[in-house]
């Protein structure tokens, strides 16, 4: 496992894909990109899915993540993302009473419990208590760095 702390955008793209009876279908497909503005998220969508779509595709959204790390895993089956709320606990020292910190991570993982199982590898470090509060799969498809690495291929992301 690696994490990455970056700018991420949740990105929405819409094309016509050709089904396997050969009919074409109008779909949305949702991918995170590493960039620090919407004009830059754009350019890198739109870079990357030139390499797969061929035809004519629209950026449908963009939207700043709710999250800036992201937990990668080295293992070829992990293919789904799950976004996962982690609450941090510590103790307030004048009151004496648990306070919880709501932090959410975006986690690599081929089922909900290899998820948590990424989780914690990831945490098994940190010195500070904590509960994974919320586990819930996405509909992203990739993610793209900025530092030319891809989950899709091996290929860099940016050549210039």
């Amino acid at each position: 496992m690696r994490s990455r702390t970056a700018n991420w955008y949740e990105v929405v793209i819409r094309y016509d894909k050709t089904q396997e009876d050969g009919m074409t279908k109008k779909v949305n497909e949702y991918y995170v990109v590493d960039a620090l503005t919407f004009g830059e998220a754009e350019e890198t969508i739109t870079k990357e899915m030139s390499m797969y779509i061929s035809g004519e595709f629209e950026v449908k959204n963009i939207t700043p993540a709710s999250y800036h790390e992201i937990f990668f895993s080295d293992n070829d089956n992990d293919d789904r993302w799950f976004k996962t709320k982690l609450s941090f606990i510590t103790i307030d020292e004048k009151t004496e009473k648990e306070k919880r910190t709501a932090v959410t991570y975006l986690v690599q993982a081929s089922t909900l419990n290899t998820a948590m199982k990424n989780i914690e590898e990831t945490m098994k470090g940190s010195m500070i208590d904590y509960v994974i509060s919320n586990i819930s799969e996405t509909k992203f498809m990739d993610v793209f760095e900025h530092n030319g690495k891809t989950t899709k291929n091996d290929e860099p992301e940016f050549k210039e």
